[in-house]
């Protein structure tokens, strides 16, 4: 090896490791965001149906 050579990363490369590394958390934290309010979403739509399903079946029995 000649002098003044390193072996390791050279700037660029870290750079870019950085970079790969701060999309990658950007993007997960982006995913489990969607996913987590995919989940709330339908969470809130069975609970609206189970009203309504609830208050349904409380006027009808109390037409009878």
């Amino acid at each position: 090896m000649a002098e003044g050579e390193s072996s390791g990363l050279k700037l660029l490369d870290a750079v870019l490791l950085v970079g790969a590394g701060v999309i990658a958390v950007v993007v997960a934290f982006a995913l489990l965001s969607f996913i987590a309010s995919v989940v709330w979403f339908l969470i809130k739509v069975v609970v609206v149906v189970a009203i309504i399903g609830a208050l349904g079946m409380f006027l009808l029995r109390r037409r009878r």
